[in-house]
C-alpha cells in the first residue's frame, strides 16, 4: 500500500527546467510542501521521492491527515475509546 501511494504521488509530479542552467525543480501540487530541486532531472526525481517518503512517515507519526491519492488512503483510523 505504501509503495502504491508513493508511485501514485510520483506520477503526479511536475518538473521544470530552471533558467540559466540552474537545474530542475519538482513538486507534487496535490501534496502541500512536497518539492525538490537538483542539478539533473533524475537527481530531482530522487530527491522528490525522498522528501515524499519523509513527509509520509512524519505525517503518520504525528497523525496529520495525508490526502487520498488514486483511492489509496494511508490515514490510520482510530476508534473512539
Amino acid at each position: 500500500m505504501l509503495t502504491d501511494y508513493i508511485q501514485a504521488a510520483m506520477r503526479k509530479a511536475h518538473y521544470e527546467n530552471l533558467s540559466d542552467g540552474e537545474g530542475y525543480f519538482g513538486s507534487i501540487t496535490e501534496l502541500q510542501g512536497i518539492w525538490a530541486n537538483a542539478d539533473t532531472l533524475e537527481a530531482c526525481r530522487e530527491e522528490l521521492q525522498e522528501v515524499l517518503e519523509e513527509w509520509i512517515i512524519l505525517g503518520l507519526k504525528m497523525g496529520t491527515f495525508i490526502p487520498v491519492l488514486d483511492g489509496i488512503e494511508l490515514n490510520i483510523k482510530r476508534e473512539a475509546a
